[in-house]
């Protein structure tokens, strides 16, 4: 039982959703899931965290998510950890010709009232660089993501098997 009641409400309704909620606040630990994880801030949601497994000597992987600026103020994400790497970069990946380049970003600006992508389509994700143990499916990963404005927003990204699509964001109407 929590001991944060408000949060035990949210966490109940998201699992009914196939959710794994996890409150800023609170930083809870979450059990492994493949479902989409969604970290519930006062401006930002992070929404459909996920990464993909990864073979055993690889030394990098993707954390694909969306954040959701709900506020009045743009905020910035200014950088990323994880305890399952030795570095986290926010990087941009662009197309040149039949080469994908990827550059690490300084800072990824989330505008008030929108919807920031790091999807495999949308041009950004989080790279894990120097991975301590390969990704394995079904399991989950801690990453911490820290904004100038909401501060530090854990999240635990549940790990899909290799070839599994990117969680896509939730839309609600």
């Amino acid at each position: 039982m929590s001991r944060f009641p408000a949060v035990a409400a949210v966490a109940a309704v998201a699992a009914m959703a196939a959710l794994c909620v996890v409150s800023a606040a609170t930083a809870a630990e979450a059990a492994p899931t493949s479902a989409p994880a969604t970290v519930v801030s006062p401006a930002l949601n992070i929404v459909a965290a996920s990464a993909r497994a990864t073979v055993p000597g690889q030394q990098s992987g993707a954390v694909y998510l969306s954040i959701k600026n709900r506020g009045k103020h743009a905020d910035r994400l200014l950088s990323a950890s994880s305890p399952a790497a030795a570095s986290v970069a926010i990087h941009s990946m662009k197309m040149d010709g039949n080469i994908m380049k990827m550059r690490e970003v300084d800072a990824l600006t989330v505008p008030s009232a929108t919807t920031v992508s790091l999807q495999s389509d949308s041009g950004y994700h989080v790279m894990l660089s120097g991975l301590k143990a390969p990704l394995q499916a079904g399991a989950a990963i801690k990453l911490m993501l820290v904004f100038a404005q909401a501060g530090t927003l854990t999240v635990t990204v549940p790990v899909a098997a290799q070839g599994a699509a990117a969680a896509e964001p939730m839309h609600h109407h």
